[in-house]
């Protein structure tokens, strides 16, 4: 996106783009949609629009500053290093912009299932480390 994400160019982007594809995938209603804490998710509107369609999918709520938690920051991390294993001249924008985009479509399938796939495991180890903490304390 060439403009600042505001919260309405974000709703309209989730109404016009996630939400016929989360009713597509997940007719049942049973799918999922993960956001962060930007400050365009946190909006009153946005908040209504997802109240409103929470029989369609439901919204995760995630810890602020959880990185550990979050595939799409371990996916973020995944791009960074494939952009600077190409050591490719940057001349302008629009040489990152397509660096970014060769680089993501280089990404392996595996590295998304795989990322997905390991969020159980690290759930269960920050609910064990932070059973651990209470214990203790």
């Amino acid at each position: 996106m060439d403009v600042a994400l505001t919260h309405s160019t974000y709703l309209n982007i989730v109404s016009d783009h996630v939400h016929p594809f989360m009713e597509t995938l997940f007719p049942d209603g049973c799918g999922l949609f993960e956001q962060d804490s930007a400050p365009c998710h946190k909006v009153k509107m946005v908040h209504e629009w997802f109240y409103e369609h929470t029989n369609q999918f439901e919204v995760l709520t995630w810890p602020p500053n959880s990185p550990d938690l979050n595939p799409v920051k371990h996916l973020w991390d995944v791009l960074d290093k494939q952009v600077r294993s190409m050591e490719a001249p940057l001349h302008n924008l629009q040489d990152l912009k397509d660096l970014l985009l060769t680089s993501w479509c280089q990404i392996p399938q595996h590295t998304f299932r795989d990322l997905v796939e390991s969020m159980p495991r690290l759930v269960r180890a920050v609910l064990a480390a932070k059973s651990k903490t209470c214990m203790v304390g």
